[in-house]
């Protein structure tokens, strides 16, 4: 059902939020900045208009999740921090303070799964539209681009074949159990036993040693699969279902494609990005797009599968003039994206290549290339894409939207904590450098 106001009447004797607060505090103003009613008419379609019990307000489900990603919370400790900050609860739209918990931290969960990744969008593009009506991102920032990827690892254990197979055979012997089947042997102690000298063989680089007991925990796989297959009822989907992963577990090798590297999570890439301290990263390719002078992101998107950065670029682009309905002249990347040139209006400029006689904007640009590196790391470290706990593709994307919104709110917070003399002179410097870049641009044309 959607949301209803709910008032009080008792509320006309407690003193307002507005009237406590300070005014000059960063997330006073970013409240009064965002336009709030975007969301009311993007999400209310989701909501069923006259069953139900009433929902929680849009705002404040918005809000909680700008706040999480923004202060790096899980979904239980956003609302318990909620319920003590007056300042979270004014940006997420209360009028007086709340005693009590805005909503269970599981509503986040069921809310993020209703509204999808789609619609979620909007939070990030609305990031980017108060940017700039407060004059911190300009058409002319929207010319020059720097593009990346970078790996969303996933909330799963590093993947070993050994782990994995006494995983699985556990798995199916729930199941087998919670369907009633009397199974000829479980191997319970037995694999427990041969985990265990594995784990230690390995440590002790005693390999061959190791090498029999992981193909001792396939062989008791293989016979808890086989025991099952014989007494199985057909109509035991989650059952079949668990049959089907220990089929690809036990017939994957060492150089086979779609490997399984998580039962819960069987979606998950191996992704190598030539990291002396982690040569393999399990989770998905991401694309980063930011502006080339002042570090905004302009657009994110969470790849299926593990593709060409390359291939990547097209659909970045695309998500730039979708949410600023501009398009760059120019996208400086990395030596992944070798092999493009021009993909529409925009040259693609690849760091390290192209004649040594640049112009002087032309060698500062390609410098600036770099930049994109720190914005990724602070996404990780201080916007939850280090590690991603939300489940499956859907999952991944969201998250990398989330956390874009996420950097470009901290921005807006840095930005409001200026005071107007000091924004004024960081105005005057910014103009005077844009007059001369735009003469050397204009020059270049």
């Amino acid at each position: 059902m959607l949301p209803k106001s709910d008032k009080n009447p008792l509320d006309l004797f407690r003193s307002r939020l507005s009237q406590i607060l300070s005014h000059k505090h960063p997330l006073y103003k970013l409240a009064n900045q965002i336009d709030w009613t975007v969301f009311e008419a993007a999400f209310g379609e989701t909501y069923c208009p006259d069953n139900g019990r009433p929902a929680k307000p849009i705002r404040l489900l918005v809000g909680l999740h700008y706040l999480k990603h923004a202060y790096d919370q899980s979904d239980e400790s956003v609302v318990l921090r909620w319920l003590e900050n007056p300042y979270w609860q004014y940006f997420c739209g209360m009028e007086y303070f709340q005693h009590e918990l805005p909503c269970d931290p599981t509503l986040l969960v069921k809310w993020r799964q209703r509204v999808g990744p789609e619609k979620l969008e909007k939070l990030f593009a609305e990031t980017v539209a108060c940017a700039r009506r407060e004059s911190l991102l300009d058409d002319q920032d929207l010319l020059f681009v720097n593009v990346d990827t970078t790996v969303q690892e996933k909330n799963i254990a590093f993947p070993t074949d050994a782990r994995l197979y006494n995983k699985c055979r556990l798995k199916l012997v729930k199941l087998a159990r919670k369907h009633g089947l009397n199974l000829r042997q479980s191997f319970t102690h037995k694999a427990k036993e041969a985990l265990v000298k594995q784990h230690r063989y390995a440590s002790a680089r005693q390999f061959k040693r190791a090498a029999k007991m992981k193909r001792k925990l396939k062989t008791y796989l293989g016979r808890v699969v086989r025991d099952i297959e014989r007494k199985a009822d057909s109509e035991a989907f989650e059952l079949w279902e668990a049959l089907k992963q220990a089929h690809r577990l036990l017939a994957q090798k060492r150089n086979s494609k779609g490997k399984l590297y998580s039962l819960h999570e069987p979606d998950v890439q191996c992704i190598a990005k030539g990291k002396a301290h982690k040569r393999y990263e399990f989770g998905c390719k991401v694309g980063v797009v930011t502006t080339s002078e002042t570090n905004w992101i302009v657009a994110v998107n969470a790849f299926d599968g593990n593709p060409f950065d390359g291939h990547t670029l097209d659909e970045s682009l695309e998500t730039m003039e979708r949410i600023t309905g501009k398009r760059p002249l120019a996208a400086y990347c990395d030596r992944g994206y070798r092999g493009k040139k021009q993909i529409g209006e925009t040259a693609i400029q690849i760091a390290g290549t192209g004649p040594r006689d640049k112009l002087h904007f032309e060698k500062y640009l390609s410098k600036r290339r770099s930049s994109v590196e720190p914005t990724i790391g602070h996404l990780k470290s201080d916007n939850r894409m280090d590690r991603n706990y939300l489940k499956g593709t859907t999952g991944d994307k969201v998250n990398a939207i989330l956390a874009a919104a996420a950097y470009n709110l901290r921005k807006l917070i840095r930005a409001f904590f200026f005071s107007p003399y000091c924004r004024l002179l960081e105005g005057l410097q910014l103009l005077y450098e844009k007059q001369k870049w735009n003469t050397q641009v204009c020059e270049a044309i």
